[in-house]
C-alpha cells in the first residue's frame, strides 16, 4: 500500500515515532507524519524519536521529545545544566560543525525558495572563533523565588518566568564573577526585588557590559527608583570580583513597561562609558548606547561589508539604517564621502560622536526615514554609487526597495539578520535592474538559530 499523504488532525498526548530531517528558524527540529510537520524543541537532524503531541493545530503539531530512539550522529554533551530549560541557546546539543551547515543551508534554502534564484553564488558560512563567551553584554532579570531568595538569569522561551542561572556560556568568565558578587550583596544588603504584577520592590536588573580589546567592564543596576540603600558596599563587592571594572551605575526605570532600561543613568563610580575598538575605530559604549554584542564576529562581518563594497575613494557612501555609525565608519577612509541616515535621535547624536572621536571628517548623519533622505539628497545633488542597507528583521519591504534603487548605485550592500527578509528583498530588487552577485553567511551568535548574511547587488548587465 502506498503512504498516506495526509492525515486528519493530530491528538494532544498522541505518542508517534519521528524521524528529524529538518529544523526551523527558530532551531526546532523537524519531523514530518503522513504529510505534516511536527515541530519537536532539542531534536536534532537525523533523530529517531518518540514525540508526545503538545499542541496539535490545523496542518502541523508542535511536540515534546520523549526518548530518543537513535540518536544523530550530530548530538553532542549540552555543557550547560539550564540549557533545556533557558532557551538561549538552541543548537548546544548538537556539534559547532554541524550547526554551522544547518545555517549555511538555511540562507541557501531562502535565497532558492523565496528569492526564486536557481543558483546564488553563496559562499562558505564565517565561523565564530568560538562558541563560547562571546557576549559582551547581559542584561538579567530580577526575580524572588518560591522561598524568598533572589533569582537572576534569562527568561524562559516565551515567559517571564525566569531560569536562574549561575554561568552562562554565552558571557565571559567576568560576568558570572560579578553575577556571584551581586548574589552576595544581594542577600545581606539588597533592597527589595522588583515585581511585575504589583510594581513593587526595586531592583529589576543587573545589566553588564565588557570592552573586548581593552578588558574595561561596566556595571549597571536598573532599579524602580533613584538608588539603591547600600550602593558604597555593592561598590566594594565589585570591585574585589571584577579587577577590570571602570564604571558602576544606577539605571532609573520607574515606568510599568516591558522596556528594559530607563533614559536617565547616575555614575557612582569610574566612567560613564567603556571603550573599546572595533575594525581600528574606538568606541565608547555607556548602558544607553547600541554597540555589537559580539564584537569579534562583528569585525568578520564589518570586512565582507568592506570587500563587497569595494570602495575606491572616489565614491559616496551612503549608509542606511546606520544606527551609531559603526559600518559606516569603518568604512569612511575608503570612501571619498559617508552619509549615514538613522530614524533615531539619539543613534544620530552617537554616531556624530563617534566620528569626532575617531578624526573623520569626511561623514555626515542625518535623522530621517530613507524617503526623507532621498528627496533631500536629490535636492542637494547628491548621487552615492554604493549603499549599505543593514535594517531590522522585519527587512527592507518594496518601498524601500524602490528608493535605494532610484539613487541607481553601482553597488549595494545589504547586511542581513533574517535570511528570509533577504531573500524576499532580492527579489523586490529584480524587476528594477539589480540582482544578486554573491552572498556570504557569517555566524555572529554561535549556539543560537541566528545567522547573518551579507549580500552584494550590482545592476544587471
Amino acid at each position: 500500500m502506498p503512504e498516506v499523504l495526509s492525515r486528519m488532525s493530530f491528538k494532544k498526548n498522541e505518542r508517534l515515532e519521528l524521524e528529524i530531517t529538518g529544523v526551523t528558524a527558530e532551531g526546532f527540529g523537524v519531523g514530518r507524519c503522513q504529510g505534516q510537520a511536527v515541530f519537536v524543541p532539542l531534536a536534532a537532524p537525523g533523530d529517531r524519536a518518540e514525540v508526545k503531541i503538545l499542541k496539535p493545530l490545523k496542518n502541523f503539531a508542535y511536540g515534546k521529545l520523549e526518548r530518543l530512539l537513535s540518536p544523530s550522529p550530530h548530538r553532542v554533551e549540552p555543557d550547560c545544566p539550564v540549557f533545556e530549560k533557558c532557551g538561549g541557546c538552541c543548537f548546544r546539543h548538537i556539534g559547532y560543525q554541524a550547526e554551522l551547515e544547518l545555517k549555511e543551508r538555511r540562507v541557501l534554502d531562502a535565497l532558492t525558495r523565496i528569492g526564486g534564484l536557481s543558483a546564488p553564488q553563496l559562499e562558505p558560512i564565517l565561523p565564530a572563533k568560538s562558541r563560547c563567551g562571546y557576549r559582551n553584554k547581559a542584561l538579567l532579570p530580577l526575580g524572588t523565588g518560591s522561598e524568598g531568595q533572589l533569582q537572576m538569569g534569562f527568561y524562559a522561551p516565551n515567559s517571564h518566568r525566569i531560569v536562574d542561572c549561575s554561568a552562562c556560556r554565552l558571557q565571559p568568565p567576568e560576568f558570572t564573577a560579578a553575577m556571584d558578587a551581586f548574589r552576595d550583596w544581594a542577600q545581606r544588603y539588597g533592597d527589595p526585588i522588583y515585581d511585575e504584577a504589583s510594581h513593587s520592590g526595586k531592583m529589576r536588573r543587573l545589566y553588564l557590559r565588557k570592552a573586548e580589546s581593552t578588558g574595561e567592564i561596566l556595571v549597571c543596576v536598573v532599579v524602580n527608583g533613584n538608588g539603591l540603600r547600600h550602593e558604597k558596599e555593592l561598590l566594594e563587592a565589585m570591585k574585589a570580583a571584577l579587577p577590570g571594572l571602570a564604571s558602576l551605575q544606577i539605571n532609573s526605570l520607574r515606568e510599568r513597561t516591558n522596556v528594559a532600561l530607563g533614559k536617565r543613568c547616575r555614575v557612582i563610580y569610574g566612567k560613564e562609558s567603556i571603550e573599546d575598538r572595533l575594525c581600528g575605530l574606538t568606541f565608547q559604549i555607556s548602558p544607553l548606547s547600541f554597540y555589537q554584542v559580539n564584537r569579534s564576529q562583528a569585525q568578520v562581518l564589518y570586512e565582507k561589508a568592506a570587500e563587497y563594497a569595494a570602495l575606491t575613494g572616489e565614491e559616496t557612501l551612503l549608509d542606511l539604517y546606520c544606527g551609531t555609525g559603526t559600518i559606516g565608519l569603518s568604512l569612511a577612509h575608503k570612501a571619498k564621502k559617508l552619509l549615514g541616515v538613522e530614524i533615531v535621535p539619539e543613534a544620530v547624536e552617537n554616531a556624530w560622536e563617534n566620528a569626532r572621536a575617531n578624526g573623520i571628517t569626511n561623514a555626515e548623519f542625518l535623522c530621517a526615514d530613507a524617503s526623507q533622505a532621498a528627496a533631500l539628497l536629490s535636492q542637494r545633488g547628491e548621487k552615492p554609487q554604493v549603499v549599505i542597507l543593514d535594517p531590522p528583521r522585519k527587512g527592507c519591504g518594496s518601498g524601500l526597495v524602490e528608493t535605494v534603487a532610484a539613487f541607481d548605485p553601482q553597488r549595494i550592500v545589504y547586511v542581513s539578520c533574517d535570511p528570509a527578509t533577504l531573500a524576499r528583498d532580492i527579489k523586490a530588487f529584480a524587476p528594477l535592474g539589480y540582482q544578486l552577485r554573491k552572498a556570504c553567511p557569517v555566524d555572529m551568535f554561535p549556539a543560537t538559530a541566528h545567522v547573518e548574511t551579507v549580500a552584494m547587488l550590482s545592476r544587471k548587465k
